[in-house]
């Protein structure tokens, strides 16, 4: 189902290739859905995979709580306007509630009118800058 999962976020993302390199084995992924931090859910019809979403549990620090970062959201283009997506959060906003989180956040690209669309009627819209930082060895002190 995973993998099914990653092919459905290739092709709505339109970076196939990248959702297909270096795919996880499957000791990886049942490792991975073993812990408590990371949720994925599949929207099907029949065998396949039409909707899919892809969440992780961040522990906070500052408090004794934590949030779900929706990381990946996507529905087939075939599926699209028929509530998939609005019925894929609606599940993890129950996992959410079931596990005590104190909130659920998502980021969208400027440009991507529909899932901005979606998430304004969801939630609270913040304007946000993304910053992407490569992991580097430490310096010499």
């Amino acid at each position: 189902m995973l993998r099914s999962m990653l092919d459905l976020f290739g092709d709505v993302f339109g970076d196939a290739a990248e959702h297909a390199a270096g795919r996880p084995d499957d000791g990886y992924l049942a490792r991975l859905l073993a812990r408590d931090t990371f949720i994925a859910i599949a929207a099907t019809l029949g065998d396949r995979v039409i909707g899919a979403a892809a969440a992780y549990v961040l522990p906070k620090f500052e408090q004794a709580r934590s949030e779900i970062y929706l990381n990946d959201l996507a529905v087939a283009v075939a599926h699209r306007r028929e509530g998939i997506a609005t019925a894929l959060i609606a599940e993890l906003q129950a996992i959410a509630a079931e596990r005590g989180a104190w909130v659920m956040f998502v980021q969208a690209d400027h440009g991507d009118a529909p899932a901005i669309t979606l998430y304004s009627r969801l939630g609270t819209r913040e304007d946000v800058l993304h910053f992407d930082i490569a992991p580097a060895p430490r310096r010499a002190r």
